[in-house]
């Protein structure tokens, strides 16, 4: 596993890490009523997440935001294990999208209104896709001996 990311992959780790470090940060400062909508959100696409009290819940992906956040910008963490992380972040996000009533165009995946700031996440899911399948790809080559 390569230590330092690639040159060609630090604009993108840059700029996805500034805006979800931001978004942690923004988020430690939620209070009570903020940290219930979003819950409330989360556990509509996510039931499982109910079980948690909302601060809590909000504390907790406030941290998780800021370490991947955090990861992505410091280049010496590895792109695959950067990746990973903003593969899951973004991936929960478009869950959120496709699962909460009124993100979308009835019977599209096109974004109502409403969804407009939350489909947009997609490219999250896209970076962190990209930055695995190329870390992994080139740990094949390295493997064959190329």
């Amino acid at each position: 596993m390569r230590i330092f990311a690639r040159t060609h992959q630090l604009p993108s780790r840059l700029a996805a890490g500034a805006y979800i470090l931001q978004a942690g940060v923004t988020m430690t400062k939620y209070d009570e009523e903020a940290a219930r909508r979003t819950h409330g959100q989360a556990t509509t696409a996510y039931p499982f997440l109910g079980g948690l009290d909302p601060v809590t819940f909000t504390r907790l992906l406030a941290r998780s935001e800021i370490a991947i956040g955090a990861a992505l910008l410091v280049p010496f963490v590895p792109s695959l294990v950067a990746g990973l992380g903003l593969t899951a972040l973004g991936g929960g996000l478009v869950g959120l999208y496709l699962r909460l009533p009124g993100m979308r165009r009835e019977g599209s995946l096109l974004p109502s209104e409403q969804g407009v700031g939350i489909a947009k996440d997609v490219w999250l899911l896209g970076m962190g896709t990209g930055l695995v399948v190329e870390e992994l790809l080139a740990c094949c080559r390295r493997s064959q001996g190329h």
